[in-house]
């Protein structure tokens, strides 16, 4: 599964680098984002990012099965 951050709505608070750094980076703007695919062993902790940012910014790609 991808893990997918909208960088428009993305305000880099940094909770999903926090909660999940395996899956989540700050990158050169400031905003965070999903720089590797979520392995079956991250991808709670990668739903804890999703539904804890505070801007809904975060969200599972479903083409990217």
């Amino acid at each position: 599964m991808k893990a997918m951050v909208d960088q428009e709505t993305c305000i880099g608070c940094g909770l999903c680098c926090d909660t999940c750094d395996a899956v989540f980076r700050m990158n050169d703007d400031g905003k965070a984002e999903a720089y590797q695919t979520v392995n079956s062993e991250d991808e709670p902790t990668v739903q804890s990012a999703i539904d804890n940012c505070p801007v809904s910014a975060i969200y599972w790609d479903e083409s990217a099965d």
